[in-house]
């Protein structure tokens, strides 16, 4: 049977496309920080005749991501996808480790997370990994910002710089281990727990299901099997910002990252 691990399972895409992947053939590895949230996946999935199990993963502390990612490394289970779903919206904070909470989980964790299980992902996996067409409000990324405290308004344009960062990874996996298939995707504005309270009454929203679509679309369409790297929407391959498609940046966002998810490492 075919193995998928997703992250951010608990509810919204995460469990939409965990739910979807599922009815596929897919045994689901449901990973996220609550056991009694995520098992309702879990347990929808297994309702409907179908595999699935939970795997304990807070991304915003990167002894989590390790202590998940060999679980499943010890056991020798081979992933046929990952999809690093999981993210926090526009907020404030820094993470227990020290980190800008935009950047310490929407891409630290899963930077981490993807890194430590490379034993596991083999020839042809598919990492899809959610990004927006967020990234495309800022044009740089300040390094220095990633060991402070979110200093824009609600957070949104550390939050972009995340979604940045999200692009920017997925090109450089792709050629650093052309052996994956990795997706960058905007799903579109879903109605999820990252769109404030006070802006869902004035939005057209997708529903979790439809944000999803794209995103199994990645992990699962036969005709995109030779493509790696790109940045998807409805779809289709999409246009990234100028930003996401500087290969100096990138080597160096990946280069910071490994430092800073190293064990023992220090913020700044």
């Amino acid at each position: 049977m075919r193995v998928a691990l997703v992250t951010g399972a608990s509810s919204g895409i995460g469990a939409a496309t965990a739910r979807a992947l599922a009815a596929d053939g897919f045994h689901v590895i449901a990973a996220g920080r609550s056991h009694q949230r995520t098992y309702r996946t879990v347990a929808d999935i297994h309702a409907a005749g179908g595999s699935a199990e939970f795997l304990q993963l807070d991304l915003a502390l990167l002894e989590s991501c390790r202590s998940a990612a060999a679980a499943i490394v010890t056991r020798g289970t081979t992933l046929d996808v990952l999809v690093n779903n999981a993210g926090v919206g526009p907020v404030k904070g820094m993470t227990p480790d020290g980190y800008e909470i935009h950047i310490g989980v929407n891409h630290l964790g899963h930077f981490l997370l993807t890194r430590e299980l490379g034993p596991v992902l083999g020839q042809g996996t598919r990492v899809v990994q959610l990004s927006s067409h967020m990234h495309h409000r800022v044009d740089s990324v300040d390094f220095d910002a990633f060991t402070r405290p979110t200093r824009s308004m609600f957070g949104l344009a550390e939050y972009a710089v995340s979604k940045l960062a999200n692009v920017l990874f997925i090109d450089e996996l792709a050629r650093r281990s052309p052996e994956l298939r990795t997706y960058a995707v905007h799903p579109g504005l879903v109605k999820t727990k990252i769109i404030p309270w006070y802006v869902r009454p004035f939005i057209r929203a997708l529903t979790p299901d439809q944000g999803a679509d794209t995103v199994v679309w990645c992990a699962t369409e036969p005709e995109l099997a030779d493509e790696s790297g790109l940045y998807y929407s409805q779809r289709a391959p999409a246009i990234p910002s100028q930003a996401a498609r500087d290969r100096a940046l990138s080597r160096r966002l990946w280069e910071f990252s490994v430092d800073a998810v190293a064990p023992g490492s220090t913020p700044g």
